[in-house]
């Protein structure tokens, strides 16, 4: 199995880290061409609307959504959960559409606002996870397709399934806990 995680901006070194320690073979995708011999996507954490041009500008855009239409598993960490969205605010690029959700960025505030909480996420099993949010977004709508993994004790989505689409408000590549890595590879291998 080879997992893609787009290099463009943000914190795609974290996810090849823990992606490795899993021994999982792990490469970087920053131009058209990349993708080739690649099972899976991890779009990370950072600027969405960098990474939204830089996708444009790399001309990586058709490509991402063309092995999308294909059938291979994307999952998008904070920013790359705003990009993978139906619809996002603010962005200057359209997000790629391939989750029914619509989000709101930076929706807990500025970088002094980021949290850590406990979250209950019933396909990980009966342990917490730990997840980290750093100028997170809010996922404000959730299509009938789409499927809820976990909620902030308010209630909120923080984390959506779409088939063999992933989108999680936070950063669990920032923590110790590898248990969301593992259910992306076993979306990769079924």
């Amino acid at each position: 199995m080879r997992i893609g995680v787009l290099a463009l901006q943000g914190d795609f070194a974290e996810h090849l880290s823990v992606l490795r320690r899993l021994g999982v073979d792990a490469v970087e995708v920053r131009k058209p061409g990349d993708l080739e011999g690649v099972d899976g996507l991890i779009i990370p954490g950072g600027e969405s609307t960098t990474i939204g041009r830089l996708l444009s500008l790399s001309g990586l855009r058709p490509e991402i959504t063309g092995r999308a239409l294909e059938g291979m598993p994307i999952w998008g960490t904070c920013a790359g959960m705003i990009l993978l969205a139906r619809d996002a605010d603010r962005l200057l690029e359209p997000p790629l559409g391939l989750i029914d959700i619509k989000v709101e960025r930076n929706a807990f505030g500025r970088q002094v606002d980021s949290f850590e909480v406990d979250l209950e996420v019933p396909k990980l099993g009966d342990r917490p996870l730990r997840a980290v949010f750093i100028r997170a977004p809010v996922i404000r709508e959730v299509g009938p397709e789409v499927e809820v993994l976990a909620r902030l004790p308010d209630g909120i989505p923080v984390a959506v399934q779409q088939g063999r689409f992933l989108g999680t408000a936070f950063h669990p590549e920032l923590t110790d806990d590898t248990r969301f890595h593992e259910y992306f590879l076993s979306l990769v291998k079924n």
